[in-house]
């Protein structure tokens, strides 16, 4: 026989009658019939060539047959059952899931601490790992299931993706304190003139920022250029050198090393930080829950 041959359903009468060991009973516990009950036990009868079960003055009792069946159908029932309510539900406090969140340098500085501080309250057993918005091939991964969400500025992410913005944030200029640019303001050619640390950071949307610099004419004077934001404020911290960075992250760095920002002197476009998530798990109850931290921790 093959298992295409059976009704689940049926599978479950079975279990139910041979704990009851009463049609009424397993027809009240299921919300059937009588009728339907009996009908159902006639299916498995023909199906498995065994009466199964025989009215005795204490019930239904299981022939021998049955009596062997019983286990292994019990076990794959309560192992439906358990998987399905895994799936269904999920709970932070007691889960140990893993979880992938794809993620520029700049939002590991920016998001981690707060998140790990949230996660630990919340959610103790629960552990992240993190992979660079363009060290992967970050839409194939999110839809996948290898990466969970992702967060920043990423344009390619569109067809099947759902997102939802936490933030818009702008562009300032950063620098040690003490700076001759130290000041509240600069202007565009004191700005130009400077010495520039310059982060070339691909897969993400902060090459626009390049770019609107270049359209408007301006020649900086770059010393340094380096992939990452994660040197940044080392560099800055030890020289005279300024760096054009998401405001959020001079925030971050100011006070580890030493720095200061001032309003940038370019009319530079804002910038969205979305969190992105496929489609195919927009139900997926873990998924959900992570979303939600990360809104209710990073939104405006």
């Amino acid at each position: 026989m093959n298992l295409k041959d059976i009704d689940l359903n049926l599978l479950l009468v079975f279990n139910h009658l041979f704990v009851e060991k009463r049609v009424s009973a397993v027809a009240q516990q299921l919300g059937l019939t009588q009728p339907t009950v009996s009908n159902a036990l006639s299916r498995l009868r023909k199906l498995l060539d065994d009466e199964l079960f025989l009215r005795t003055s204490r019930g239904m009792e299981p022939t021998p047959y049955a009596i062997r069946l019983a286990e292994p159908i019990a076990y794959a029932l309560r192992t439906i059952q358990e998987t399905l309510s895994e799936i269904s539900d999920f709970d932070p406090g007691t889960s140990t899931k893993k979880f992938t969140i794809a993620m520029t340098d700049i939002g590991e500085i920016y998001f981690l601490p707060k998140l790990l501080h949230k996660l630990a309250q919340i959610a103790p057993g629960v552990t992240i790992s993190t992979v660079r918005n363009a060290s992967v091939n970050l839409r194939d991964e999110i839809e996948a299931g290898r990466v969970d969400i992702a967060i920043g500025l990423l344009p390619q992410l569109k067809s099947g993706y759902f997102q939802r913005r936490l933030f818009k944030q702008r562009y300032v200029c950063m620098f040690r304190r003490g700076h001759t640019l130290d000041k509240g303001k600069i202007t565009v050619s004191e700005f130009a003139k400077a010495q520039h640390v310059v982060v070339i950071s691909e897969g993400t949307g902060h090459a626009k920022v390049d770019e609107s610099i270049d359209r408007r004419g301006i020649k900086r004077n770059v010393l340094l250029t380096v992939p990452h934001f994660v040197a940044v404020g080392h560099i800055l911290s030890t020289t005279d050198m300024v760096a054009t960075v998401p405001e959020r992250y001079a925030l971050a760095c100011a006070g580890p090393f030493g720095l200061c920002h001032v309003p940038h002197p370019v009319a530079l476009p804002e910038i969205s930080i979305n969190l992105f998530w496929h489609a195919k798990f927009h139900k997926e109850p873990g998924n959900q829950w992570l979303r939600g931290v990360v809104f209710d921790t990073f939104s405006d």
